[in-house]
């Protein structure tokens, strides 16, 4: 799916499960777009946010601490009934595969081997993170927002 040139505002059918400013929701991108439908949607998910709170992590880059905004905080009830909060970073598939050297342009190649580093740091930072706080992260793209939370 494309991304957005420039963030858009998504509109919930059901405000009153989003957790922040319910007027102020930012879609970033189309795979975005439709986990937000997803989650307003349906009945399973009891609340939801978007980009409203930060992890601290270290970037692999400069070294230094940085804030990573992970795109959702879903709460979910379980086949069993239980309640469950999941973090979630959505990404397009392709950038889950890891850039090999020699199969693009030295400049390209290294911007994408930055990136991937630093998603790698901030998903660690997010794993210890959900761990401390008895949740679940996972990293969810275009091929999973067919099965239904």
């Amino acid at each position: 799916m494309p991304r957005y040139p420039t963030p858009r505002k998504f509109v919930p059918v059901n405000p009153n499960k989003y957790v922040g400013d319910p007027n102020n929701i930012v879609c970033r991108s189309g795979i975005e777009l439709r986990y937000m439908k997803l989650f307003d949607e349906n009945p399973n998910v009891i609340k939801y946010s978007s980009e409203e709170f930060h992890i601290p992590y270290i970037s692999p880059v400069d070294g230094k601490e940085h804030r990573y905004f992970p795109d959702f905080l879903i709460q979910v009830k379980t086949k069993t009934g239980d309640l469950r909060n999941i973090l979630l970073e959505i990404k397009p598939s392709s950038d889950l595969i890891q850039p090999v050297k020699g199969k693009k342009k030295a400049k390209t190649f290294l911007s994408e081997a930055m990136t991937w580093e630093i998603n790698n740091a901030k998903w660690k930072f997010a794993e210890a993170f959900c761990k401390k706080h008895n949740m679940k992260f996972m990293v969810v793209t275009e091929k999973e927002i067919k099965y239904k939370w």
